[in-house]
């Protein structure tokens, strides 16, 4: 009954905040981003539909960045709903949403996930420490003291103990939250264990320990992990970036190498004791509420023990999902939703 009531207010402040926001009817949601979420908001959307009275939302995978761009030009029916996320939102984009009139936003934080170096089963299997992988892949690296242009052709040229054969990665693009939490969590953290970063300044230690080289090493392969997944079966020299849930999916035809001496596994990913363990987001536009119909009844799906539960659905197509308590908070912030501040976020 409490939910109940919920969803009438909601909905009913919704319609009251689209008054100033005309614009032709819509009886679908729409949702866009993260196309590491894409695969779980899929799922929910396809029982969504087939379980209520609803449509099925309509889904597409843009990326983390491209994601949130969308969903924060503006208010009404030609916009976004919902936005899907693999890192949390920026203070420059929340600032991007209030500019357009986006200033009603609710965020659900919906569980863990790795990032994998991953390769096909029948490719050598790497064990990588977090600086290797920064001077394998980062654009500068420091030689006799001096931040160059990566000059390391073969794995080997970075550890004589890496496999003699050349640096191919293929991985997301910069529109990618994959991407974004990869420079940062992976990158930047193998770039501080080197003695040369501490002399960086913060604008430096940005530009150089974030950025990846452009040489044709690394290769972006668009919004598309299906895609990376299918290049590493059938080439031995290519390594990957992408989301666990992917490597999961794949397990008899892909391995992972560890990281910091790490395998990615969901309870350490869970525990934050992975190195490139990450959180993912979806985001709300609540001025929508009531406007389009079921946008409540569907993040209801999404945040549910039938989804999100120990033994929920979601868990079942690779979601590591929250603990009890964080789960029963998902619940709460549903009834309440609650605005996203910038305070939040610094």
């Amino acid at each position: 009954m409490k939910l109940k009531a919920a969803f009438a207010t909601i909905a009913l402040a919704g319609s009251i905040a689209a008054v100033s926001a005309p614009a032709m009817a819509r009886d679908t949601i729409n949702i866009v981003g993260s196309s590491t979420v894409y695969p779980f908001a899929t799922v929910v959307a396809e029982r969504f539909g087939a379980n209520s009275d609803f449509p099925t939302p309509k889904l597409e995978s843009t990326g983390s960045g491209g994601g949130l761009k969308i969903f924060c030009q503006g208010i009404g029916t030609n916009h976004p709903d919902i936005t899907n996320a693999s890192r949390r939102i920026k203070p420059s984009e929340l600032e991007l949403c209030a500019s357009n009139g986006v200033e009603e936003i609710t965020e659900f934080r919906i569980g863990s996930d790795g990032i994998v170096i991953a390769s096909s089963r029948e490719a050598e299997p790497m064990d990588l420490t977090l600086e290797q992988l920064f001077l394998a892949l980062g654009e500068k690296v420091p030689v006799d003291g001096k931040w160059v242009m990566n000059p390391n052709k073969n794995w080997s040229d970075v550890d004589s103990s890496l496999p003699n054969k050349p640096i191919r990665v293929m991985g997301p693009p910069p529109t990618s939250g994959t991407r974004d939490s990869f420079n940062e969590l992976a990158l930047a953290a193998g770039c501080d264990a080197l003695p040369e970063a501490a002399e960086l300044s913060e604008d430096e230690h940005s530009a150089v320990c974030e950025s990846i080289r452009e040489d044709g090493a690394f290769i972006e392969a668009g919004e598309n992990d299906n895609l990376i997944v299918q290049k590493l079966i059938g080439d031995t020299s290519m390594y990957g970036v992408f989301g666990y849930s992917f490597l999961e999916e794949n397990a008899d035809r892909l391995q992972a190498a560890k990281l910091n001496g790490v395998a990615p596994e969901a309870e350490l990913i869970a525990q934050d004791k992975y190195p490139v363990a990450r959180s993912m987001f979806f985001y709300v536009k609540k001025a929508h509420i009531g406007v389009v119909p079921g946008i409540v009844e569907y993040t209801s799906e999404f945040v549910s023990p039938g989804a999100m539960g120990p033994n929920g659905y979601l868990k079942d197509v690779g979601l590591i999902v929250p603990t009890r308590d964080g789960l029963m908070a998902l619940q709460k912030k549903l009834e309440a939703m609650p605005n996203l501040t910038m305070s939040e976020l610094k």
